[in-house]
């Protein structure tokens, strides 16, 4: 028996319903098959994210599943990372191509991080749920899908279908039922 979840943030100012009702969550179910349409769609959302002079230095990686590519990925995340995500019906790895041609491309881990979001927040519209990782070996990514020196993994992130969470070991029901907090707008203004 799933728990019905209401997750949505209480904010201070109005937001959009999609961006107050999303959440990282770390229960994944472990057999529902992968939206195809609905990852299509947050892929789409990411090539449309703005990039400075339309670079577009986003990279992606998209690891399902079942096979050996999902494996590559789960053999880079830190331990506690692997003991959830391994459920997710797909890791998606973003990586930014940080130089072209021997230039630094200065924005690029930036622009990747907003096709980041856009998928984050398409996926949620479309019914999936996602959760970011910085806990993984950049390295062994590159080394496991031949990126060269110009492309850096930043981000693991696992995309699916909300898992039960009444059914989940204690450590993450705990930490999927805790309060959604933030800091202040306030808190968060340097020099105003």
């Amino acid at each position: 028996m799933n728990l019905t979840l209401d997750r949505t943030a209480s904010t201070d100012a109005p937001i959009l319903d999609v961006l107050a009702e999303r959440w990282s969550t770390r229960i994944f179910d472990p057999v529902a098959p992968l939206d195809e349409a609905a990852l299509a769609s947050a892929l789409e959302a990411a090539r449309w994210a703005p990039s400075a002079n339309n670079t577009q230095p986003w990279r992606f990686i998209v690891a399902r599943r079942g096979t050996e590519a999902h494996a590559a990925v789960v053999a880079t995340l830190v331990g506690f990372n692997q003991s959830w995500a391994t459920d997710a019906a797909a890791l998606v790895v973003f990586a930014a191509t940080t130089e072209v041609d021997g230039r630094p491309q200065h924005f690029a881990t930036y622009d990747t991080g907003q096709a980041a979001a856009h998928f984050t927040v398409q996926a949620h519209a479309s019914g999936l749920h996602t959760h970011q990782m910085g806990g993984f070996d950049r390295a062994a990514i590159a080394a496991a899908f031949g990126l060269g020196a110009d492309i850096t993994p930043l981000t693991v992130m696992a995309v699916g279908a909300l898992g039960d969470v009444a059914g989940a070991p204690e450590p993450l029901r705990e930490r999927e039922l805790a309060p959604r907090t933030r800091r202040s707008i306030a808190d968060s203004l340097v020099g105003a």
